[in-house]
């Protein structure tokens, strides 16, 4: 080998040394900063990735300094804190050290912290306490960590099975499946506590319990043939106005129209309102009386290509036709003002005659940033 390329190997071996004993002279807090600092397009990828390096070295002690780490930190920060966090606890189980218990406790209990995080302590403390798990499930039903409330929902559904297995007990069996569908975010688990509670003669009203806006204001049928009025701003963009009438694509003047869908899901099926159109657009427009001001969820659910506004600010498009629908298909987030809230919705339809490509319809829903119901004051009963 020529002496100038081992030379250069020696350098570099030696910048690698200087490197890693640099990462490890660093504590806890600034290897973790380092990390958080990692951004898309590589940006900080090289820095991190000699930090996470280091962080997998530290002390178990530190474990609630790296899980604190998660709080607001993007994506791909938080998985390397989290394989982090798994090196130093498995490297000290296998030493026979003990994992901070207490203050992973305390951790946990703190529900200010990330999600991840959280759910990080309380996997960390199920390796360590047998009790953990019957000790904190319970205390997840209301839970802002959608995985610990479902851990939680899922343990109550279970236990109100085995009350509504015995005749004398369905009065119990009721109410636990009621406290489980009330604390339940996830969607098949709401579906199978509504459908426990209906089974047991109890009532639930799913799109209560969603946030679903079910009364709308509707206008059409706009003219999108060769899908050309997607883009195209129709009068009530500009304006919405429910005594107004415009020219429609059929030749004949369209008026709003008021409609209240009975939808558990809050599905507006608009080839029944309006009658079956092809290569048409309609407008769908909700009047939201905000108890107060504050960020929400608008959720959409459309099998259509749609756009949503907000008070007249542009929120979401999506120019894509029969790609599926479901529950929280789009979510964007909205700011709503005290007092009333103008939600628009444009859905367009195009003009595929398959039989799968018939479907013109749409739900919607206003709820948090976990999926608890926002719910208007005007909200139609």
């Amino acid at each position: 080998m020529p002496r100038q390329t081992q030379l250069f190997i020696i350098i570099c071996i030696l910048g690698a040394m200087v490197s890693t004993v640099s990462a490890a002279e660093k504590t806890t807090s600034q290897l973790v900063e380092t990390i958080r600092a990692v951004g898309p397009e590589g940006k900080g990828h090289v820095a991190a990735q000699k930090a996470s390096l280091a962080l997998a070295n530290a002390p178990v002690a530190d474990i609630p300094v790296i899980l604190a780490g998660m709080d607001q930190a993007n994506a791909l920060a938080t998985n390397w804190l989290r394989i982090a966090v798994d090196t130093v606890a498995q490297k000290a189980i296998r030493r026979g050290d003990s994992l901070p218990q207490k203050s992973l406790e305390q951790f946990l209990q703190n529900t200010s912290h990330s999600p991840r995080g959280r759910r990080t302590a309380y996997e960390l403390l199920l390796q360590v306490d047998s009790g953990a798990e019957a000790r904190y499930v319970p205390t997840f039903m209301q839970d802002p960590s959608l995985e610990l409330r479902f851990d939680a929902v899922a343990t109550a559904l279970e236990a109100a099975a085995a009350l509504a297995g015995d005749e004398a007990k369905h009065g119990e069996a009721l109410k636990a499946y009621a406290d489980a569908f009330d604390a339940a975010r996830d969607v098949k688990q709401i579906k199978s506590a509504a459908e426990k509670i209906k089974k047991l003669g109890g009532e639930v009203k799913l799109s209560d319990h969603f946030g679903f806006i079910r009364h709308w204001h509707l206008i059409g049928p706009f003219d999108n043939r060769d899908k050309g009025g997607f883009d195209v701003v129709y009068p009530p963009e500009k304006e919405v106005q429910f005594d107004a009438r415009y020219d429609g694509s059929e030749g004949e003047q369209v008026g709003w129209i008021e409609t209240t869908t009975d939808d558990d899901f809050g599905i507006v099926d608009l080839n029944k309102v309006l009658a079956k159109h092809k290569g048409a657009i309609c407008y769908a427009v909700a009047e939201f009386d905000a108890e107060s001001a504050g960020e929400v969820d608008l959720r959409l659910g459309c099998i259509n290509a749609n756009k949503l506004w907000l008070n007249g600010k542009l929120l979401n498009t999506n120019n894509v036709y029969h790609a599926g629908m479901e529950i929280d298909q789009y979510v964007v987030r909205g700011q709503l003002k005290p007092g009333k809230n103008v939600i628009v919705l444009k859905i367009a339809q195009n003009e595929q005659e398959e039989s799968w490509a018939q479907r013109w319809q749409f739900q919607l829903r206003v709820c948090d940033a976990i999926g608890t119901a926002v719910l208007a004051k005007n909200r139609a009963q």
